[in-house]
């Protein structure tokens, strides 16, 4: 499967970012990971709504938004209105993911659902035909620049061995150093921050994800 890089904006120079959008695209990144955490679901707030609305007319990629929060459902609209081409939401945070995911196709968008690192990736097989993508975190969701998890590979290749054909997202410390472990494992969707945003050469890190 072809490799994608996610460019996490959660990195970004919040003071120049429609600038940091224009770079993450003309550096070769195929999609923009917007993080929206609550300080509920994990300890930390990032941003919502207006931020995406404001930004989307700087960009042409797709728009991947990953929903730390305790109620996802309530924001699958508001966030589909506002221009995301995606949205992610953890299976952690709700009783009824086949009824988000359908929430999430009524509107047009793909739908992704996500599990932190020490849940049983099995949990996702019932998905497997409903949803887009599957995210499987590699450090725990919160906070940007943590060490990636070594462990949560055997989670990808589980996964990958029950599907081989489901896109299968990673988050949490992707680099140079880690990029070739999740491919390897299965993963075909690479989101990264911190390696891509603050490179000196964006360009030249988002094509080492890739090879």
């Amino acid at each position: 499967m072809k490799t994608l890089v996610s460019a996490s904006i959660l990195s970004a120079d919040f003071g120049h970012l429609s600038d940091e959008l224009t770079r993450a695209e003309e550096s070769g990144c195929d999609m923009i990971h917007f993080d929206v955490m609550d300080g509920h679901f994990v300890p930390n707030i990032s941003y919502g709504v207006p931020v995406l609305k404001s930004i989307r007319k700087y960009s042409g990629l797709p728009f991947d938004v990953h929903l730390m929060i305790s109620d996802p459902n309530a924001y699958i609209e508001p966030f589909a209105k506002a221009g995301a081409d995606g949205i992610t939401f953890h299976l952690e945070a709700t009783a009824n993911p086949v009824g988000i995911i359908d929430k999430i196709h009524s509107l047009g968008l793909k739908a992704g659902v996500s599990v932190k690192p020490k849940t049983d990736v099995s949990l996702l097989y019932p998905l497997v035909g409903i949803m887009d993508m599957a995210l499987i975190m590699t450090v725990e969701p919160g906070f940007g620049g943590q060490g990636f998890i070594y462990e949560t590979l055997e989670k990808i290749k589980a996964l990958r061995e029950y599907s081989s054909d489901l896109d299968i997202e990673v988050d949490g410390g992707i680099s140079d150093k880690t990029a070739h472990l999740v491919r390897e494992a299965g993963a075909n969707v690479l989101v990264s921050g911190s390696y891509l945003f603050r490179a000196a050469d964006m360009a030249s890190n988002c094509k080492l994800l890739k090879d």
